[in-house]
């Protein structure tokens, strides 16, 4: 007997398959796909958007400002989901595809699921060529959509019909995989959308997944329990992969048992509360005395789902060149970085398994005695750093500020710029996965945006619970349009928008590295012959949202006490010094390129100054 089938478009039988996918999560069922973002021309209009039109009801489909913004609310809904559900992002051929490219190189090196389901050129290539369609004419295969092959972990055109039969759960596999987890690329030629096929009914039948969790290897496991235990000098670095993988409690009770000092990387930094005794800080550039004191003299390293990038490293100088690092990563790469000891494998199997191991074992009390003495000091620079009074505004105040007036629930969003850095050093964490630091790919934009789709996923299981994002000046004229979003969808935000006059942080590099000012803040632009400031208040009113604009970090508390009880998007504006005020301490040398012949003494002695940092960093054999 032949099995049963159902003609229908690729477009359709596309949306049908993403609704009947579904995860656990805590004892509740979801759909794997939360619904999408989506801006509709030419290329996916007619067929994919009839396809979600006729699904609205169980995939809703939220209308962007822009492409690219768009894929930042996808990123933000897969971190608040802890990458356990995804949203799709669909634009049409050309350029509203291409912008795109820059969200899903966010996506991929944060390793966040995020499907991308855009228009391309037709397949039977009569029309050629079409509007928006760029030609190479020696290979016309060749178009926009191919570019996010560099970008995508799952990439793929349809060419007909049945290829989704092996697609799409392809790109699922992908997305759900804690290793290999990242933006899938669908490329849909226009006219394959609405080509028609005879699918098996059973493709469509409800599907319940899990996220796999690999046991790692007992002989990996048996050699970093035999280094950890051999120990005078422990350290975990807990990265983002601990709450990727539901593993807060499980680090939190090996830390506890063994009494080895945590510090934090930038996307692990809640992974516990910032009065958690064994918390010592934020690692790294833009970390703190307290982890990177310790991290100077560790012995042995447990790095814990960190991918080990160069600001949590301090491009590979914050640790001793002799100190045994251990990776626990479900991904291969990231375990074996720097001569690590590799333990492949999920981030909360791998503790437990571990923990077996260890014994009895102690970290000897002077080294945590000595950890938790350093996190003390941190602490108190970190209060005074936060206080206001007479002295500038900066962005630590208004951080401070937030933080002392926050709900400990709610979700605090930072990305480029000064802001994400001065976040990581001064925010103290009321509870655990209550942050989201964008600096896998430190992209300006992300603020507003992530902090929407953030919003549509908290409102899914914490609908009385804010999403706070700090913004500076640079992010929101580059990307502001989804404040609008958030009114339209009735998905408040409360918009810390702190105006330093242009890309201060750049600046502040330019100006340390030896260099003058110019081209970064307003003021040193040569070719801005006319100084006019932005009038943010009115910007963002005309959006639809509540805007304050508050001279002080006291006047600029009341106006978040306002924003929390507001039932629409608040931005509150507030001028910060661009010289003054930023946190200085904390900081490992990062290797930036230096000019190494110059007509400047300034920028000859800062040369000469960062490179003599150099002296610490450890080589990749």
């Amino acid at each position: 007997m032949q099995n049963p089938t159902v003609r229908l478009t690729t477009a359709q039988a596309i949306v049908r398959y993403l609704a009947n996918q579904f995860i656990l999560i805590d004892g509740q069922e979801w759909r794997v796909c939360g619904g999408g973002f989506g801006i509709f021309g030419h290329g996916n209009v007619t067929c994919l958007g009839e396809a979600l039109y006729n699904m609205q009801d169980v995939l809703p489909l939220y209308r962007g400002q822009n492409e690219q913004s768009m894929g930042f609310a996808a990123a933000g809904y897969a971190k608040q989901w802890l990458r356990q559900r995804f949203m799709l992002c669909t634009a049409s051929a050309g350029p509203g595809t291409a912008n795109l490219l820059t969200s899903a190189a966010l996506a991929h090196a944060n390793r966040l699921p995020m499907l991308m389901l855009c228009g391309d050129a037709f397949q039977t290539r009569l029309p050629d060529p079409v509007l928006q369609q760029l030609e190479h004419f020696n290979d016309p295969t060749l178009g926009v959509n191919d570019s996010f092959k560099a970008v995508s972990r799952y990439w793929d055109r349809i060419t007909h019909p049945a290829q989704i039969i092996q697609s799409l759960p392809n790109a699922l596999a992908t997305m759900l995989d804690p290793a290999d987890c990242g933006p899938a690329f669908i490329g849909l030629p226009q006219d394959v959308q609405g080509w028609t096929y005879d699918y098996p009914v059973e493709m469509f039948e409800k599907k319940v997944h899990r996220i796999r969790r690999v046991t790692p290897d007992a002989a990996e496991v048996s050699e970093a329990a035999a280094a950890l235990k051999n120990a005078k000098r422990p350290m975990i670095i807990a990265g983002g992969g601990v709450q990727y993988s539901r593993a807060v409690a499980e680090l939190t009770s090996f830390a506890e048992a063994h009494q080895i000092p945590v510090v934090e990387s930038i996307a692990g930094r809640a992974n516990m509360v910032a009065t958690h005794d064994l918390n010592i800080g934020p690692l790294g550039v833009t970390g703190s005395d307290s982890a990177n004191t310790i991290a100077e003299e560790a012995d042995v390293i447990l790095s814990v789902g960190c991918r080990l990038q160069d600001f949590t490293t301090g491009s590979w100088t914050a640790f001793a060149k002799d100190a045994q690092i251990i990776g626990l990563n479900a991904g291969r790469h990231d375990a074996g970085k720097h001569r690590s000891l590799p333990v492949v494998g999920d981030a909360k199997l791998g503790l437990t398994a571990l923990a077996a191991e260890m014994g009895g074992y102690q970290t000897p009390t002077d080294w945590t005695a000595k950890a938790r003495e350093e996190r003390a000091k941190w602490d108190a620079y970190v209060a005074d750093n936060v206080a206001h009074g007479n002295r500038p505004n900066s962005y630590a105040q208004a951080i401070g500020m937030v933080n002392d007036l926050c709900d400990p629930r709610d979700r605090v969003v930072a990305a480029a710029g000064g802001l994400p850095a001065e976040v990581t050093a001064n925010w103290r964490t009321l509870d655990v996965g209550t942050v989201d630091v964008e600096f896998g790919f430190s992209c300006m934009g992300y603020e507003i945006a992530g902090a929407w789709g953030a919003r549509i996923a908290q409102a899914e299981r914490e609908p009385d619970q804010d999403t706070i994002t700090f913004c500076g000046d640079g992010s929101y004229l580059l990307m502001n349009s989804d404040i609008y979003s958030s009114v339209l969808t009735q998905k408040k935000l409360i918009v810390m928008l702190l105006d330093n006059g242009g890309f201060a942080v750049i600046n502040k590099l330019q100006n340390n590295s030896g260099n003058e000012s110019f081209n970064n803040l307003i003021a040193d632009t040569p070719t801005a012959t006319h100084q006019v400031g932005v009038d943010f208040h009115a910007h963002a009113a005309s959006m639809g949202a509540i805007a304050e604009t508050v001279s002080n970090p006291a006047e600029l508390g009341e106006a978040f006490k306002r924003a929390k009880a507001a039932d629409r998007t608040t931005v509150i504006v507030m001028t910060v010094d661009a010289y003054e005020g930023w946190t200085t301490e904390g900081h490992t040398w990062w290797e930036v390129g230096t000019p190494h012949i110059t007509q400047s003494d300034r920028v000859r002695a800062a040369h000469e100054d960062w490179e003599a940092g150099r002296k610490r960093q450890r080589n990749g054999v």
